[in-house]
């Protein structure tokens, strides 16, 4: 079993406390490490040897002192010798291993001092023996666990598209709006990346052009602009003999970024001046990434809402193209480089099946998956060619030498403006990369004018048949970004949309719109084509992981080959976008090589650790276990375990009419206080968690003649009921009959449990107790009447809380607790309930304890008081033992186990195996 942190922790104190007076290196080492190695509960022989055998660099033989393939150096010395020297010596050692074996950390020490240096990203952390507690999660490589870090956007490129959209701003004020605006604002933006790149020459050309020919107050900035415009859009040889001298040194460009012509805007000072503070800026190095978060600071609000649109850094992109391809493709050609015959002829056919790979993007936006996708190919591309002429060969035509071009690329877009973006952005990019390569190697390579051309096509992707726009023989990668819009807030069209494709499945109104791009995905890719979106995360929980990955798995054979759990997706535009994630990177089955990687989020704003697992599960956990790995939970209308049904709270259907907070019942009571006797407490989640009430008139029990008596209350049923009456819902339509009745009445004359429906994901519980009869629940909380102490420390435990985080739907990232596929779906354990009874009670008294406190407080991962702790610690315990002797130690291992109990109830005999035949 696993060891918890604190009990490595633990162990690591008293290693360093056994091991303070170890010096000698020849005759200490091997005890030292494997004492070290069973801090982490490892055994080290089945993972590293001592004394391993290599070359050196110079021919003579060398040995590492303790050698793990693929992951750790060990160079060890006795105390006081410099480290300096041992770490040079274990680098020499990485010269002369294979590929293969190469590790990612590096470990010098001197029995009293570590320093580990992670090979990877560079970083290197030191610190003594003693303060090994302290940095014990370093080593968490050596539970298989690895910590993937993801370089970010540079803040510059947020830089330039603020100040672009400083200028955007000031055009709209102006009156300057809609299509001319945007695509304006593209031809800008690419004039002032040129000016600095030099695709306009001399650097700066457009910076001068402005500064001395247009006037102060911008009165002739906009006329003179197009004629800018058009002169770009004009080869050199077809250029009147007339034209202006200034302009005639701009360049052709091609492209037809500015073939259409329309209206320039009226510029004032203050816009002109805006133009030429954009123009100071150095562009030189922005990636043309920016352009999807230009795009995103000038679209309306509520069209991105409507489209779903979400604009990425290029931290999150490199998360979907690297374990899709990049990891690979790079990973390969550290191993062709390293080959020692045959190199040349290998690389060469490497390069060759570079410029033939193809890239397609059905939801491409402003292209910038594909710019990212098309700059890692450049340069992956550049180090080849660094190994493969040097620089006495470099005098080759570096045109010839460079095959990768933006023809390699598609795109679906169902804007014009941004699909505009994307093309253009491309090329853009392009260019940085021609301009590298010519720097590298001394000559001057461009592609003005230009020549091929990205194939972005406009339309819905929905709608379209990919095959046209990219056989789907010829397509090496499928990937991107589609829209995310929940099942609530898709349009009619787009409802249709999703109902006609996911039409195999049983219930394809619940799926959220990104659901589509998948299912077409799954239809198109053919042969060894690999698939990879950013979704949102409730296609991985709730309900519609049983309507969306049965047809994925078992109708189109696909497998998840990667997947990153839930995290936060980030935008580089004004007005960020704030939602939560995950990435699928899927498979056909027949193509399926190796383990499959999961990246795991302990902070869903940080870094991921990476696991290696046989199987994944739909829900983002190891499957390989399962009978069955594509085990989805379906819901359940009624328990499938021996647990008593539990309900939801009152529903009012009154528009908030009949529902005050404490002011609006005070006022209301100064005009009708006779109507005192009918208010109630009324609590949801939020009331209940937060430790506040509101109050309902629960007019059950009133007569008309009450009624009659309170003509202030009488107004307010006299509007429940037209409220009522003009709702498009049949059943609400009924209800207006009964104005005087709420919804669903949970009256209850005991003390009953209650969940709320939603919880902070912060929390390692969700916060669950009694209420008495004077409260009324609402619909956010579900309610269990007559409930035990047993059954509460079931359903507070971390076993039923690990299953709700696994299984329930989210919103946002906060949990959703739902009857039907937590409650009612939950495997119980074999053992005796009523033995959690006192532990249970346990928990009570603690809160009890803390009378100030209110539930959010008591269950803030920070704030929770220690006796709290331990009574859940305690509870906790008693009930993984009723699972399984040993317990666990992790939340997934809860939840593996539970899906193994849960496969036994719904598929008995396939959970129990083959048969064994009797000798």
């Amino acid at each position: 079993m696993r060891l918890s942190w604190n009990e490595i922790r633990a162990r690591a104190a008293q290693f360093s406390d056994e091991w303070k007076n170890a010096h000698y290196e020849k005759g200490e080492t091997q005890s030292f490490y494997n004492a070290f190695f069973r801090i982490f509960g490892v055994d080290r022989k089945r993972v590293a040897t001592y004394e391993h055998a290599v070359e050196k660099l110079g021919g003579n033989r060398g040995f590492i002192d303790l050698f793990w393939p693929g992951t750790l150096i060990v160079e060890q010395k006795s105390k006081g010798r410099d480290l300096f020297k041992a770490k040079e010596q274990a680098l020499d050692y990485t010269h002369t291993l294979a590929d293969s074996e190469m590790p990612r950390f590096i470990l010098v020490s001197d029995f009293q001092t570590f320093e580990l240096t992670d090979l990877d990203t560079r970083q290197v952390w030191a610190f003594s023996l003693a303060d090994l507690k302290e940095n014990v999660r370093r080593f968490d490589f050596i539970l298989g666990r690895q910590i993937r870090q993801f370089k970010d956007q540079d803040p510059v490129n947020i830089k330039a598209a603020e100040l672009v959209g400083v200028l955007h701003d000031e055009l709209k004020a102006a009156g300057y709006d809609g299509h001319r605006l945007e695509q304006f604002l593209v031809r800008i933006v690419f004039c002032l990346f040129a000016d600095d790149t030099g695709i306009f020459e001399p650097k700066d050309m457009l910076w001068d052009w402005l500064e001395n020919r247009t006037r102060p107050d911008g009165t002739d900035t906009g006329p003179l602009l197009n004629k800018l415009f058009d002169v770009l859009n004009t080869p050199e040889d077809a250029r009147s003999p007339n034209l202006d001298a200034d302009l005639a040194k701009f360049p052709y460009v091609n492209g037809e970024l500015f073939n259409d012509y329309f209206p320039a805007p009226d510029f004032n000072a203050d816009m002109r001046a805006a133009l030429v503070n954009a123009c100071r800026f150095d562009w030189t190095p922005i990636s043309p990434a920016i352009f999807g978060s230009l795009f995103q600071s000038v679209m309306d609000a509520k069209e991105r809402r409507a489209l779903g649109a979400h604009y990425t850094t290029e931290m999150n992109i490199q998360k979907v193209i690297g374990p899709l391809f990049m990891d690979d493709l790079r990973s390969e050609f550290d191993h062709l480089k390293g080959l020692k015959t045959g190199r040349r002829q290998r690389l060469n056919a490497f390069h060759d099946r570079l410029a033939k790979l193809t890239f397609f993007d059905p939801a491409c936006g402003c292209g910038n998956f594909l710019i990212i996708a098309y700059r890692e190919l450049r340069l992956l591309e550049h180090e080849i060619l660094h190994v493969l002429y040097d620089k006495r060969q470099r005098e080759l035509d570096v045109d010839i030498l460079s095959r990768i071009d933006v023809d390699q690329f598609y795109g679906i877009e169902i804007g014009e403006f941004p699909a505009r973006i994307a093309q253009t952005a491309l090329w853009m990019m392009d260019h940085l990369m021609n301009r590298r390569l010519s720097d590298e190697f001394g000559q001057v390579f461009l592609r003005i004018p230009l020549q091929k051309s990205p194939t972005i096509v406009h339309g819905d992707a929905l709608e379209i048949d990919w095959a046209e726009v990219l056989a789907p023989e010829k397509c090496s990668y499928v990937f991107g970004n589609p829209p995310f819009v929940g099942k609530k807030e898709q349009s009619t069209v787009q409802k249709m949309q999703v109902a006609r494709i996911a039409k195999e499945c049983k219930n394809p109104k619940i799926l959220d719109y990104v659901s589509s791009w998948f299912v077409l995905a799954a239809g198109y890719v053919q042969g060894k084509t690999r698939v990879s979106f950013v979704a949102t995360n409730s296609i991985t929980q709730g309900e519609q992981v049983a309507q969306l990955w049965p047809l994925l798995f078992d109708r189109f054979g696909l497998e998840i080959a990667f997947a990153h759990r839930t995290f936060a997706w980030g935008s580089e535009a004004r007005g960020k976008a704030h939602v939560h994630v995950v990435i699928l990177g899927l498979e056909r089955r027949e193509n399926m090589r190796g383990e499959k990687r999961l990246f795991s989020y302990p902070d869903v704003k940080g870094d991921p650790v990476e696991t290696r697992h046989a199987q994944l599960s739909p829900y983002l956990f190891d499957a390989s276990r399962l009978a069955d790995p594509h085990l989805v939970i379906t819901s359940s209308s009624s328990p499938m375990n021996e647990l008593r049904p539990i309900k939801t709270g009152v529903q009012m259907i009154d528009n908030g009419i009949l529902t005050f907070d404490k002011n609006e019942k005070e006022l209301l009571l100064t005009q009708q206080p006779n109507a005192e006797i009918y208010f109630r407490k009324y609590v949801g989640s939020d009331e209940y968690i937060n430790g506040f009430v509101r109050w309902i008139l629960y007019l059950r029990d009133a007569t008309p003649n009450d009624l009659r008596q309170m003509p202030k209350i009488k107004e307010l049923v006299a509007k429940v009921r037209s409220y009522r009456a003009e709702s498009r819902r049949p059943s609400t339509q009924k209800m207006a009959d009964y104005p005087t009745l709420v919804g669903v009445d949970e009256r209850l004359s005991a003390d009953f449990l209650v969940i709320p429906n939603t919880s902070s994901e912060r929390r390692e519980y969700v916060p669950i107790g009694w209420m008495t009869p004077d409260y009324i629940a609402n619909q956010n909380l579900r309610i269990l009447p007559e409930a035990t102490l047993a059954e509460f420390g079931l359903l507070t435990s971390s076993m039923h809380m690990g299953w709700m985080r696994y299984i329930g739907g989210r919103l946002k990232s906060d949990f959703r607790y739902s009857i039907g596929l937590v409650y009612n779906t939950f495997p119980l354990p074999r053992g005796d309930l009523s033995k959690l009874a006192p532990l249970a009670q346990a928990i009570l008294d603690a809160r009890a304890e803390h009378p100030d406190a209110t539930l959010a407080d008591l269950y803030d991962p920070d704030l929770m008081p220690p006796n709290l702790r331990r009574a859940h610690n305690a509870n906790d315990k008693a009930v993984d033992r009723l699972y399984r002797r040993s317990g666990f130690d992790s939340d997934r291992a809860r939840v593996e186990h539970l899906f193994a109990l849960y496969e036994k109830m719904v598929k008995p005999l396939l959970a129990k195996g083959p048969k064994r035949r009797r000798r």
